[in-house]
């Protein structure tokens, strides 16, 4: 049998790593248990050291660094940042108990178990530090922009940094090798690494995306390439590469929009190998033997295993005590806060290295790692199901049944229109996306028929790679506005996005006779889009509200449809409206996420201001009121009219709410 384990074929190893990737988690579900849990089993009971039929080999080590980094990176590019920004203090507070608790007390237990300060200074950052092990089920049950959550993600970088650098320090003074010199470097290279990611790497983001139009396997190239180039160069900064990878992930977060086909596949690939790997690789640490040949290494292994526990545990209820989060809420956090792997590892090893730690310590290392990795997806999936089942909205049927079709014209750029669909698409919509063309009626139509099915299914394919259900329907019709209003009634959509030919004026396609017709009917809601550029490249989303117009019922719809696209896309909110409108609007908004508020004494002189903040590339979104609505004013169309030839390079979109509370039509005009 030792001539046939471990079992050297790629192809043969390949297979049983795709088998366990794909059986363990459908096992685990049965019995309500993370399938995470089942690919850390599976690990240490076929690695090197239990039935040794797989060998952690470089392969294994290569993914398995691989798969922890892209944890890393996964966790800040999900990251609410407009959340982070609201709770920074949250964030910090956390960091600061997350890190201090344990390492605070780590030292004590170490120098209580017979440690020298260095290594037992050493000994209390593997506990400070810890790993997102269980972020992706907090991703997968919807709770990835939860306040708790967003408050652990950002705690992780503080703590780990804290930790990383205690660890840089300790080996420093090991060597014999600390002086002010270093401190200098240190500080220098740190500041110059992370501003260096921050400030250029989302500035080359957006210049590579507007350079290759589109192509999804450039896109995805380029984000791999550059995540683990940051997380390469880390050590020159003196720090590790997980802190390079989080810090690429937050600055892309704003390039990458959470509901697109580019975070689907980032989010694919990592869920369906790297991060696999990376439980396998973990698993097969395990040394059960050790256990059995010292009692030491069992005082040690139950100490160190006891104290990352509590005091993880201690700083999660700190937090629910100071910041009032819920229990479910606080458990979360530490499920979040309690795994171990990247940085414990390069601890122990480091402290191994130079004679801080024994086997003892490792092979403690190793079972901690074991368990707190087995501890934390069971907490974060048992109670993230008790948060996303008390979070979810209260219309949930409308939600479920929301149906968006796309209208799409021929010789029209469908992207646009199709990202629109994405980015307004409730969460909770179990609906497919219906995307649909109108033929005019003529002799011979075979031919435009068979280029509108063509396109068609394309448009499919778009939505279908973010993991949207589509369906596709072409109509033959004698009017276009009628055929895209009788289609709608059929599907019983309640949403729909319209886009005109691009040789239309702007006069025509904002106020000609198609939009008048759309307009008529009051019972859904319009929205008139004119694209110049990427609207996932942009910083700022301008809103721009006439008088009374918070007054009117669709106000709270045209909120909803602004808030859901600035999450989206990572936008900061500025209202723009009269002076005396601020306190009415400010209590219509119920809380919601505005950054800035730009007024003028009259609502016509806005576009004077606007213009003087030139907000090229930015989106810039006005409400607009139906003919005979609350806040209709005849001036309003020649308004809309002025900013758009005032500010022709802005992206610009007009919001037409329902009048009354039917099935929310949406509809989307492409301008030249």
């Amino acid at each position: 049998m030792s001539e046939l384990f471990p079992i050297a074929n790629p192809v043969v190893v390949f297979a049983i790593v795709a088998s366990l990737i794909l059986i363990c988690p459908i096992l685990l579900a049965r019995y309500r248990l993370p399938g995470m849990l089942g690919l850390l089993f599976a690990g240490a009971l076929l690695g090197p050291n239990a039935l040794n039929v797989l060998a952690r080999d470089q392969s294994f080590v290569l993914f398995g660094t691989v798969g922890l980094l892209y944890i890393m990176f996964i966790a800040a590019l999900e990251i609410d940042m407009q959340q982070l920004k609201r709770s920074k203090s949250h964030t910090l507070l956390f960091g600061l108990f997350t890190f201090a608790i344990p390492q605070a007390t780590g030292t004590a237990i170490g120098l209580l178990l017979g440690f020298d300060w260095l290594a037992a200074i050493l000994l209390a950052s593997m506990f400070a530090s810890h790993t997102l092990l269980a972020y992706p089920i907090a991703s997968r049950l919807g709770i990835s922009r939860n306040p708790a959550v967003t408050t652990a993600v950002g705690g992780t970088i503080i703590t780990d940094t804290l930790a990383l650098l205690v660890l840089a320090v300790i080996a420093t003074m090991a060597k014999g090798e600390l002086s002010e010199h270093y401190w200098l470097q240190l500080g220098i290279s740190l500041s110059l690494y992370i501003l260096l990611i921050l400030v250029l790497l989302p500035k080359l983001a957006r210049w590579f995306f507007r350079s290759v139009g589109g192509d999804g396997v450039a896109e995805f190239v380029f984000v791999l390439a550059t995540v683990f180039i940051c997380a390469s160069f880390s050590h020159l900064a003196g720090a590790e590469p997980i802190i390079g990878a989080f810090l690429a992930g937050l600055a892309l977060n704003r390039i990458i929009p959470h509901n697109s086909t580019l975070m689907n596949r980032l989010q694919f690939t990592g869920e369906a190998i790297f991060i696999p790997f990376f439980l396998l690789s973990v698993g097969m640490l395990l040394d059960v033997g050790i256990f059995f040949a010292s009692a030491r290494a069992w005082v040690i292994a139950f100490a160190m295993v006891a104290t990352v526990i509590l005091t993880k545990w201690a700083a999660a209820e700190l937090c629910r005590l100071f910041l009032g989060y819920s229990k479910p809420q606080a458990r979360v956090v530490f499920g979040l806060s309690v795994a171990q792997a990247a940085a414990t590892l390069a601890a122990t090893m480091v402290g191994y290295e130079i004679g801080l730690f024994d086997e003892a310590v490792v092979n403690g290392a190793i079972l901690m790692i074991l368990v707190t990795c087995f501890l934390a997806p069971w907490l974060v999936d048992r109670y993230g199901r008790k948060i996303a089942l008390s979070s979810q909205q209260q219309p949930e049927e409308s939600l479920a049944e929301q149906r968006i079709m796309v209208a799409l014209a021929p010789q029209q750029q469908m992207e646009p229109f199709l990202q629109l669909a994405k980015w307004l698409r409730a969460p909770g919509a179990r609906q497919p996306v219906y995307a649909m063309t109108v033929v005019e009626e003529q002799r011979d139509h075979s031919l435009p028929l068979q280029q509108a099915a063509s396109r068609l299914e394309q448009a499919v394919s778009y939505l279908a790679a973010a993991n949207i259900p589509a369906q596709a329907k072409t109509r033959l019709d004698l009017n276009i506005s009628d055929g895209i209003l009788r289609s709608r009634r059929e599907l019983n959509a309640t949403e729909v996005i319209v886009g005109w030919s691009e040789h239309s004026s702007t006069a025509e396609l904002l106020f000609g006779s198609m939009l008048s017709r759309l307009l008529a009917d009051p019972g859904y809601t319009l929205l008139v889009k004119r694209q110049l550029s990427p609207l996932q490249h942009g910083q700022r989303l301008f809103w721009l509200i006439p008088p009374n117009a918070e007054k009117e019922a669709g106000f709270a719809e045209a909120r909803e449809l602004v808030q859901r696209l600035a999450q989206q896309l990572s936008l900061t909110v500025q209202l723009c409206c009269q002076d005396n409108q601020v306190a009415a609007i400010k209590a219509a908004l119920n809380k919601a996420n505005i950054s800035g508020y730009i007024t003028a004494p009259q609502y016509q002189l806005l576009p004077d201001q606007l213009h003087k903040l030139a907000p090229t590339g930015d989106l810039l979104v006005l409400y607009g009121v139906r003919q005979g609505g609350l806040a209709w004013d005849a001036d309003l169309p020649r308004l809309q009219q002025k900013l758009s030839q005032a500010l022709p390079h802005t992206n610009l979109l007009v919001i037409y709410p329902a009048e009354r509370q039917d099935p929310i039509v949406i509809a989307t005009v492409a301008i030249a």
